[in-house]
C-alpha cells in the first residue's frame, strides 16, 4: 500500500509531492516517489536527476514520513507509474499537472491521460499553487 507520486524538479512536481505527503499523512501510508528517465539520457541530466531525489529523500525523512524513492529507466513516465503503483498495491497516484492554452485543455497531456484511465486506483492532479 502507500500514495504513489510521479516527481520531476518543477513546480508541478513539488506540488505533487506535497499533495502526496498530505495524503499519506491522512491513510498513514507511505510515498513511493517515482522519477523517470529514458535510457539514453545524459550524464549531466541523470546526475541532476539523482540530486534533486536525493533532496527529496532527506526532506521526506525529516518530515518523519515513510518513502521509497525510485529512479526507473524505462524511459515512459505513464508506464513506470501504472506499473509501481500495480506492485505496490498503491491506493492513489498524484500527478502535477501544467497549466495550459485554452486550446490546450481541450486535451489532457498523453501521459496524464494514460495514467488517469489505466492506473489501478484512483488518481489525484494537482497543479502549482493549488495546495
Amino acid at each position: 500500500m502507500g500514495i504513489v507520486v510521479g516527481y520531476l524538479a518543477t513546480p508541478e512536481g513539488r506540488a505533487a509531492l506535497d499533495a502526496a505527503v498530505d495524503e499519506a499523512r491522512l491513510r498513514s501510508t507511505p510515498v513511493v516517489v517515482v522519477a523517470s528517465i529514458r535510457p539514453d539520457e545524459l550524464a549531466e541530466r541523470r546526475a541532476e536527476t539523482v540530486g534533486a531525489l536525493d533532496r527529496v529523500r532527506e526532506e521526506l525523512a525529516g518530515l518523519g514520513v515513510e518513502h521509497d524513492v525510485r529512479l526507473l529507466d524505462g524511459g515512459d513516465v505513464a508506464d513506470d507509474l501504472i506499473t509501481t503503483a500495480e506492485q505496490v498495491g498503491a491506493q492513489l497516484v498524484v500527478l502535477g499537472l501544467r497549466r495550459r492554452s485554452p486550446v490546450g485543455k481541450l486535451i489532457l497531456g498523453a501521459n496524464a491521460q494514460r495514467v488517469l484511465f489505466d492506473a489501478p486506483c484512483p488518481v489525484l492532479t494537482v497543479k502549482p499553487g493549488a495546495s
